[in-house]
């Protein structure tokens, strides 16, 4: 019963990052995202994959290593508009 109780929480956390994955994506606006907090998010994130694995909690493994997927993407979209105007000023 409370790995089921798992799995619900985990899907509404998990889910809850799509929306904002799939707005940056069609945008590409990251100008009021924090590279730091998704950076120190997808640690935390991978350490909950780790320690799912290690307790043999499936709701915990699987919810969490969903959950890398759009706030990594969100991660890598923001840190490349950040080496892109790092470049852009370089050439100025």
């Amino acid at each position: 019963m409370l790995e089921i109780i798992g799995f619900i929480a985990g899907i509404f956390t998990s889910i809850s990052f799509f929306p904002q994955a799939i707005k940056v994506i069609k945008t590409n606006q990251v100008a009021d995202i924090s590279l730091l907090t998704y950076f120190m998010f997808l640690m935390g994130l991978a350490l909950w994959v780790v320690y799912g694995l290690f307790f043999h909690s499936p709701s915990i493994f699987i919810c969490n290593a969903i959950s890398l997927i759009p706030a990594g993407i969100i991660f890598i979209i923001k840190a490349k508009s950040i080496i892109e105007k790092k470049h852009a000023r370089l050439q100025n």
